[in-house]
């Protein structure tokens, strides 16, 4: 059930009309009903491992917050840790370890070792459901949550569909206390929620789905080999991921804004960033700081020097791509975003580029060219599309290419600066109520006559 389907939107329209005629207890069990229904949409046969998972952290999280016994409530932190991480690294990485091992075992001579007689479907979902589930017992081991006393307060926090299939990864502090506690209607939050679904549908169905067939077109090899179809590849893919998960993420809160809850912004124009780091405030947020809270400061942070903090920023960005997928261009991916951010507070950036633009442009090519690992199958893969860019040649394609891809990048490129002078989260939320119209108009219109013509997969959804 694509957000950008005509299913989901059905979808959602009888869950929301349903959903405010009943009294709070029955709303949050009625959704919890809605989010299995919507889990079991894409696969039925993970609803069961989703379910389980819930139930032991529901468990544990209570003996944890019933116990005065330092060394019991450490225990069953740690019981939990355990089992989330081997549920989550048997469906997610036992095919790449095996495959590497494999591949290791054949570069030593050993070529009798076979492949794995069967692979692990990955559930959906299963990245983002065990990183919430993770929060909310550390959370609770630490006193900064009170474990949830309803199952279906405790499910809910963790299946709500708007976030289930690609986050954002929501707080236990932020979320759990909503479903908590009773929701009133609230028209100006339903309108704001409406907008955010109207430019998320615009960014993906617009924009994304038109860049990715551009990127597609460029890495599989159509458009040449040269300089300029690396580049075009590279900016076309760039603002498909951009305009497709930040799109997602504004379906997600919008969804949630229709049922009375308030997601985290994810997205905060992140190819306006100054620094990396700046990007990485910017940037799928909601995973940024679970990384920062969960992974980097418990590492030791900044406390311990300079070198200390170059390890856990290295640490924690390569833990960071490795969750991304299993694969190694992931894991170069997160590293090199982890080298380059201890670079970058070695040196400065700041100090030497004072010019604001010219350190967005550095930044963003920065990231573009840790897209192409991103988006590439394959090292080799990755290193072949980067050989393109040491043959220079022009094709009359190009020029059409490229006025394509400025159609569907500028005008993204300009809601992002309006939205960032304004401090804005949808085009002219601030502005009179004539021009939300004439936006929201603009919005139906450009998807009904640019769209693509069928629903794509987000593409974190094979996160």
């Amino acid at each position: 059930m694509l957000f950008d389907s005509a299913v989901y939107l059905v979808f959602l329209v009888v869950v929301v009309f349903a959903y405010w005629r009943l009294r709070h207890e029955n709303q949050n069990r009625f959704l919890l009903a809605a989010s299995y229904f919507f889990y079991g949409w894409w696969d039925w046969r993970f609803l069961l491992v989703m379910i389980a998972s819930t139930a032991m952290d529901y468990w544990i999280a209570g003996a944890i917050n019933r116990s005065t016994i330092p060394t019991k409530r450490r225990s069953l932190l740690v019981l939990s840790l355990v089992i989330n991480f081997s549920i989550l690294g048997f469906f997610k990485y036992f095919n790449f370890f095996v495959d590497s091992a494999v591949r290791f075992a054949a570069l030593l001579g050993l070529h009798s070792i076979p492949h794995a007689l069967f692979s692990i479907i990955l559930p959906p979902a299963i990245s983002f459901y065990t990183f919430q589930e993770v929060a909310y017992i550390v959370d609770v081991y630490y006193g900064r949550v009170v474990a949830a006393t309803s199952f279906v307060d405790y499910g809910l926090f963790i299946s709500f569909f708007p976030h289930l299939i690609a986050g954002p990864i929501q707080r236990p502090s932020h979320l759990l206390p909503q479903v908590q506690r009773p929701r009133q209607v609230d028209q100006q939050r339903i309108y704001d929620g409406v907008m955010l679904i109207l430019s998320g549908l615009f960014r993906k169905c617009v924009i994304a789905d038109s860049c990715g067939a551009l990127a597609n077109a460029a890495f599989a090899g159509r458009m040449g080999s040269s300089t300029i179809a690396g580049l075009i590849g590279v900016y076309a893919f760039a603002w498909q991921i951009y305009g497709d998960f930040s799109g997602y993420s504004d379906i997600a809160r919008g969804s949630a804004q229709v049922l009375g809850f308030h997601f985290m912004v994810n997205f905060r124009q992140p190819y306006l960033a100054t620094s990396l780091q700046d990007f990485w405030r910017r940037w799928h947020i909601s995973l940024s700081t679970w990384l920062r809270d969960y992974l980097y400061i418990p590492l030791g942070g900044s406390r311990h020097g300079e070198v200390a903090t170059y390890r856990n920023l290295f640490t924690t960005m390569l833990l960071g791509g490795l969750w991304h997928g299993a694969n190694w261009t992931f894991v170069l991916w997160g590293a090199l975003h982890g080298a380059g951010l201890a670079v970058e507070r070695a040196l400065g950036l700041a100090k030497t580029i004072t010019s604001v633009w010219w350190r967005r442009i550095l930044v963003f090519h920065f990231v573009c060219f840790g897209w192409i690992l991103f988006r590439a199958s394959s090292i080799g893969a990755a290193w072949a599309y980067l050989g393109q860019f040491a043959h220079w040649a022009w094709r009359p394609t190009y020029f059409a290419a490229l006025a394509y891809l400025a159609i569907f990048t500028i005008p993204l490129f300009l809601i992002d600066l309006r939205l960032e002078q304004a401090g804005e989260e949808y085009l002219f939320q601030t502005a009179r109520y004539r021009w939300q119209v004439a936006a929201a108009a603009a919005a139906v219109i450009a998807v009904a006559m640019l769209s693509q013509g069928e629903s794509t997969a987000f593409i974190y959804f094979q996160f």
